[in-house]
């Protein structure tokens, strides 16, 4: 057990040091780093499908679904980069982080009715976390706009930006319960193991590319 823990705390530090090299760099390095993990994401997702349909047309279909939605997280996200700015990327993918978090916690320590069939971990009281605790940043981005008194953070205090942060992390939990779907058909545990001790990409982002593309949108 500890050494899973220590394999994801690693992976997670590496990935964060890639993201945020490739966000900062940049606006080449940030859109090789989207081109790279939607290819992936794509191809994880193809090899699911291929467990679950037969037929020539239906994977077709999804594959095409999926090339379109990932090609629309990669302008979405490019796009915000390049329009509002690195800490809004930041902000978004803290949203997504932090609603996982309220659902993993508060769903083990209060438990419950379940959610969904789909994924039976899901219960109802962590889905309510991950709506509570998907306004942490906002408390973050706060504190950093009083500290610094710059303009980057004081955009997550604005009275809208309570909604877009609920609606994300409600974007995020169904874009985790649609992947989980198709793992579950498949009958697999994860998307794939490229990532030490976190399965796929696509296990990771499943819920932020949901996000990303409708915050571009909102």
């Amino acid at each position: 057990m500890k050494k899973e823990l220590k394999k994801r705390i690693i992976t997670s530090m590496v990935l964060i040091a890639i993201l945020l090299n490739c966000l900062f760099i940049s606006k080449e390095s940030w859109l090789v780093l989207l081109l790279v993990i939607s290819i992936i994401s794509l191809l994880e997702f193809f090899n699911l499908i291929k467990k679950i349909y037969k037929s020539f047309f239906s994977r077709l279909i999804l594959v095409t679904i999926s090339f379109l939605v990932l090609l629309m997280f990669t302008y979405s996200a490019y796009k915000i980069r390049i329009e509002y700015g690195e800490m809004v990327i930041i902000f978004i993918l803290l949203i997504c982080i932090f609603s996982d978090i309220g659902g993993y916690v508060v769903g083990k320590s209060v438990g419950g009715k379940k959610l969904t069939k789909i994924s039976p971990n899901k219960t109802i009281s962590g889905s309510v976390g991950s709506f509570l605790f998907s306004l942490f940043p906002i408390g973050i981005y706060g504190v950093l706009s009083i500290i610094t008194n710059k303009d980057n953070f004081k955009f997550a205090l604005e009275g809208e930006v309570i909604i877009v942060c609920l609606i994300l992390s409600l974007t995020c939990q169904i874009g985790d319960l649609l992947i989980s779907f198709f793992k579950r058909k498949a009958k697999v545990k994860d998307t794939g193991n490229i990532l030490p001790g976190h399965g796929g990409i696509l296990d990771r982002i499943d819920g932020i590319i949901f996000a990303v593309i409708i915050s571009y949108l909102i």
